[in-house]
């Protein structure tokens, strides 16, 4: 076997796709979305998300179409923000590292009348599915949710940039 120090997955540098190589160099918010309670909870990392405020404020998200997140067939769900102690956490509910007895055996959950919230977190929103259906856009399905509910926590919130998490630092 040969130790060598690049990744073994990643194309050559000739070969990226040069539409994701600019979006992984546009920060983006960490969160994870939480729905149901006790063993029906299903939740999914989520960086791919616009929130839009009005009457009543919105959230758009890119969701995977094939998550267990859609099996718990949600009317509504959490929008959990993440901050820079939940890393792993957020690897967890994206399915890239290991969560013996299932994903929220990470973290310290609350249940709200919208889903799981993360105890700790940077802020969290309970939402509603909107009238809309989810559509097809890319890779995912183009998702929107009425906003209901919104608590803001104490942590800094965490950023997705070039395939790592980093801290967005308080502001001044």
């Amino acid at each position: 076997m040969t130790i060598h120090s690049d990744h073994p997955f990643v194309p050559p540098e000739g070969d990226r796709d040069p539409l994701r190589r600019l979006r992984g160099r546009m920060p983006s918010p960490v969160t994870v979305w939480a729905t149901g309670e006790g063993r029906g909870r299903a939740g999914l990392t989520i960086s791919s998300l616009l929130v839009a405020g009005g009457e009543p404020a919105r959230v758009l998200g890119l969701v995977d179409a094939d998550s267990d997140f859609w099996d718990a067939d949600p009317a509504t769900w959490v929008v959990n923000v993440l901050g820079v102690e939940h890393r792993f956490l957020a690897d967890v509910f994206a399915g890239t590292a290991p969560a013996p007895g299932g994903p929220f055996t990470s973290g310290t959950w609350t249940d709200s009348r919208w889903g799981p919230v993360l105890d700790g977190s940077a802020g969290w929103m309970g939402v509603r599915l909107a009238d809309t259906e989810p559509r097809p856009v890319g890779w995912g399905l183009l998702v929107e949710a009425v906003v209901e509910h919104v608590e803001i926590g104490d942590a800094d919130a965490m950023m997705h940039v070039r395939g790592r998490y980093r801290e967005v630092g308080p502001t001044t």
